[in-house]
């Protein structure tokens, strides 16, 4: 089996060093490059062409944001996961944004960080559990003059995680393994509980949790 290729930039040598030697001693992987310089991140994405770039977004000169936009100019088939101390969900929707396909927090473990290379890898998107917690703390914590928000269920909750993902509800129903009629109706009941008028007030709502810190 034909291993992945990934680049490590990040502006510590003992995190690029030891990221590494954990995956050069993982079959599945293969460290193409290692970068403590943003813009040096970019020129050997343009060169190496890595299937994974895992990109710290606290870099110089440039910024890991200002990075991630040309590595998608450069390596457009590059798959980008933002790596960063930061657990606010405003920094992962900001990497989404702009083309990232993952975010992981340094607090995260090595088995979550590995999941989500191989999840990036497949096609898919991938937020760590610290921003998940997080932002469900935020609907459940931070926003609690919006009325109604505590009546929310787990199951809701879960479904808001979700559709921040940029999931739709056919892919919400497969990730939960649920119909998509109990989707529509968990929507439903959510803008009931939250007395929104529409889905485009769901979004909005879910959107100002992420970036209202």
């Amino acid at each position: 089996m034909e291993k992945i290729s990934v680049l490590i930039a990040d502006d510590h040598k003992l995190i690029r060093e030891t990221w590494s030697f954990i995956l050069n001693n993982d079959p599945r992987f293969n460290v193409v490059a290692e970068c403590g310089d943003s813009e040096q991140a970019v020129e050997m994405a343009k060169s190496k062409k890595p299937q994974i770039v895992l990109m710290d977004i606290n870099m110089l000169p440039i910024s890991g944001f200002e990075a991630t936009e040309k590595i998608r100019k450069v390596s457009p088939a590059s798959r980008i996961i933002g790596i960063s101390m930061h657990s606010q969900p405003a920094y992962a929707k900001k990497m989404l944004q702009i083309g990232a396909r993952g975010y992981v927090t340094k607090n995260s473990s090595k088995e979550e960080m590995i999941n989500a290379i191989m999840e990036v890898h497949s096609g898919n998107k991938y937020i760590c559990d610290e921003i998940k917690n997080n932002i469900s703390e935020l609907v459940l914590e931070e926003n609690r003059d919006v009325p109604n928000v505590n009546a929310l269920t787990e199951r809701e909750i879960q479904i808001i995680n979700l559709i921040k993902e940029g999931q739709s509800s056919k892919e919400i129903a497969m990730s939960l393994n649920i119909s998509l009629k109990t989707v529509e109706v968990h929507r439903h009941n959510i803008l009931k509980k939250l007395k929104l008028k529409n889905s485009a007030s769901l979004v909005n709502f879910i959107n100002n949790v992420a970036t209202s810190m």
